[in-house]
């Protein structure tokens, strides 16, 4: 962001409505022709409505007529303009306040936002067409090995936002590597900072650790050369975000059942939903299953070609969220996806197995990028002594006031 903070009522007056009439006011209408208008008011003074139409944005001064407004500092506003900051980073830091209706109408509103300000689509998969790099019609859930042709990995990893790879890590590599994550769940304490918790009917359930490199096996994941050959499909150089040597830079994360609160079960969300992606992105996070993944264990599930768009979080449990696209996977396989490719981890299917999907999770970046404000997400989603992420409808209420 620049020194000097761009004049609030100049964008209002002159840059956003040239950047509507220009297109992206055509793009937000369709993320927002079904809601109720909404205004940013600045803790400074000024404000401006957003009311959608059929074809376009129309932006009232003043927020007497908004079903929903957020107040924010102007540096903040331009953050948000500029993708640095998000709302659900914004909710759960405490830096935005919801003034009248419910700041879950902001989440709503993002992806037409976006749109609005940097002329990102929002995302329709009845929109969606896919094809692979001989013009064909893409199979979303297509997979791959290890030794396929590197041109169609990565025109589909380009193109989907993802990719499904089998048998990368052998049998007793993932035995070494569930080994130390049961070391690491004995090592977890509530409320330490470096792992997740949720409950189920009362009782706390450990959803996930932070601190996987603490142990050889797992903190090798990140350097290892199968993986490193996988990243390097992407279109530009990624590196490993954590320097060797820290614990932090990989997880393990503990699909539970009946999990009945915090987030042990995650919606249709992007990894740079905290904020963030001006600086950040791309970001490429890779999955190694250490345990079988299947709808009855708590699958990972991908929107097909969702990474270059805009969209909002969705509740996976709702009947009418999408289903997207699950990996089978078996222990070894290893999934990678961009961080902009809306995922979800929606709770197993089943409560009495014995064993639930366990994988280890890394990120890669461009060399350099560091996180916004220099926190990691995981360092805003703690506010609770109990190691307990809350979910963010209850971060949003807590923000009227």
């Amino acid at each position: 962001m620049a020194d000097a903070v761009p004049d609030f009522d100049r964008f209002h007056r002159d840059d956003l409505p040239r950047r509507l009439a220009a297109g992206n006011g055509a793009l937000a209408a369709h993320g927002a022709r079904r809601l109720r208008s909404f205004a940013f008011r600045l803790t400074t003074g000024g404000a401006y409505t957003y009311r959608a139409r059929e074809d376009g944005i129309d932006v009232v001064p003043g927020d007497e007529t908004a079903d929903t407004v957020v107040e924010l500092a102007p540096d903040i506003f331009w953050n948000v303009v500029e993708e640095r900051d998000a709302a659900a980073g914004l909710l759960y830091g405490g830096r935005a306040r919801c003034l009248r209706g419910h700041a879950m109408r902001w989440l709503d509103w993002e992806p037409a936002l976006r749109a609005m300000f940097a002329g990102r689509p929002v995302y329709d998969p009845s929109d969606v067409r896919l094809e692979d790099r001989h013009g064909r019609p893409l199979d979303p859930a297509q997979t791959f090995r290890p030794d396929a042709e590197r041109a169609d990995m990565a025109h589909f990893l380009r193109t989907a936002g993802y990719l499904f790879v089998r048998g990368v890590f052998g049998a007793d590599e993932c035995a070494r590597f569930l080994a130390e994550a049961e070391a690491l769940r004995a090592e977890a304490v509530p409320g330490d900072k470096l792992s997740w918790w949720g409950k189920r009917r009362g009782e706390p359930v450990l959803c996930r650790v932070t601190r996987a490199g603490a142990k050889p096996a797992l903190r090798a994941i990140p350097n290892d050369p199968r993986l490193l050959s996988l990243v390097g499909l992407a279109d530009e150089p990624l590196a490993h975000r954590v320097k060797g040597g820290s614990e932090e830079g990989i997880s393990v994360i503990w699909k539970q059942p009946g999990v009945d609160e915090g987030l042990g079960d995650l919606p249709w969300h992007r990894d740079c939903g905290m904020g963030g992606h001006a600086v950040m992105c791309p970001v490429l996070v890779a999955s190694v299953f250490l345990t079988p993944s299947t709808p009855e264990t708590g699958d990972l599930r991908m929107l097909p070609g969702s990474w270059k768009m805009g969209c909002g979080p969705i509740d996976a449990r709702h009947p009418k969220a999408p289903r997207g696209v699950a990996f089978a996977a078996q222990p070894g396989d290893v999934s990678l996806h961009y961080g902009d490719t809306m995922h979800a981890a929606p709770p197993p299917e089943r409560e009495d197995l014995a064993v639930y999907r366990v994988s280890a999770v890394t990120g890669y970046a461009r060399p350099g990028a560091q996180p916004h404000r220099g926190r990691h997400y995981n360092e805003v989603l703690h506010g609770r002594e109990d190691g307990q992420v809350e979910h963010l409808s209850r971060v949003a209420e807590r923000s009227r006031r």
